[in-house]
């Protein structure tokens, strides 16, 4: 079945304003919410990023039927494996009989290196983000839990606080490699955008899972409204190739951001087009591409003129 869900931007809003927007996003009529486990925001612009895992305990409180997802966690450098299997088994449990998807990536610099941890080559993340979901799982399993791998140690663990069900792992992809791994140690699968081949890459080595995927939006009256506040808030999705895995600080997304101009916002990946055919076009060619849930990311402060839209003009059309 497939469904339509809301981003909470924990890049632009604070915990209690997300609490709220995620009620918000419930009584819209949205089926999902997605929320992003970051340390930083990538621009000052965005001001913004609260801590996950507390938030998550709000949105429980505030919502009563909505599904929610982590999208994504970097499970590897900033926490541990241990420390991450022990949050999500608590949020999971906070939920209760919702859906809850727990999705993973190989993570950005931006987020990890504040630790001081050295930051690896892709492909050695990858391995020990396989080696971190081993270990989440085998905590999940009833008893107590050792492990010596390759990155990481685990001596003596259980986790008491236990759902009647735990997530499912979704794994995040950019590229064909982690799109092929995700479907080997992961339960489902987690992308930006109607990327149709990598959720092919995905179900061609046997991926089976659900597959969940964000679009970025900008609705406001106008398109040139759109396109300032886009610009303002979201530049950093004009940045070209693996920059956002690699720059280290805001200050250095602020630097390569100074390049982005309002007509690259125009003509990128955000829909800035006010007209809802256009919104709604741009939901189903992720469904046609065979994504099961598709979450969208209203980007700017005025997310009430977006909820009035999608209610009125959008989400009707996927009745």
């Amino acid at each position: 079945m497939s469904r339509i869900g809301y981003t909470l931007s924990s890049e632009e809003f604070g915990p209690n304003e997300l609490v709220e927007l995620a009620s918000c996003a419930e009584a819209t009529g949205f089926d999902f919410l997605s929320v992003s486990d970051h340390f930083h925001p990538w621009l000052e612009a965005q001001g913004e990023s609260p801590f996950v895992w507390s938030t998550l305990g709000g949105v429980a409180q505030a919502t009563d039927d909505i599904d929610v997802g982590v999208g994504v966690t970097c499970p590897t450098f900033r926490i541990h494996p241990v420390n991450v299997a022990h949050a999500v088994a608590t949020v999971a449990s906070m939920f209760e009989d919702r859906r809850v998807y727990f999705g993973v990536g190989t993570g950005e610099l931006l987020n990890e290196h504040v630790t001081g941890e050295h930051w690896p080559t892709h492909r050695v993340r990858l391995e020990m983000l396989r080696e971190a979901v081993e270990i989440i799982r085998q905590l999940w399993e009833p008893g107590q839990t050792s492990f010596h791998g390759t990155h990481y140690t685990v001596e003596n663990a259980r986790i008491f606080t236990r759902p009647d069900e735990f997530p499912p792992i979704c794994v995040s992809a950019f590229g064909e490699r982690t799109a092929r791994a995700a479907a080997e140690f992961g339960d489902g699968f987690w992308s930006v955008g109607p990327q149709g081949d990598l959720l092919d890459a995905y179900r061609e080595n046997d991926g089976d899972g659900e597959s969940i995927t964000q679009i970025h939006v900008c609705y406001a009256e106008t398109e040139d409204e759109a396109v300032r506040t886009a610009h303002e808030y979201w530049a950093n999705s004009a940045l070209p190739g693996e920059l956002a895995q690699v720059l280290p600080t805001t200050a250095h997304f602020e630097q390569a951001t100074e390049t982005v101009t309002e007509a690259d916002v125009r003509e990128g990946s955000i829909l800035t087009d006010p007209d809802p055919e256009s919104h709604i076009e741009n939901i189903r060619s992720c469904f046609d591409a065979g994504y099961d849930t598709v979450y969208v990311h209203q980007i700017g402060e005025d997310q009430a003129s977006f909820f009035e839209f999608y209610e009125e003009e959008v989400l009707p059309a996927f009745d």
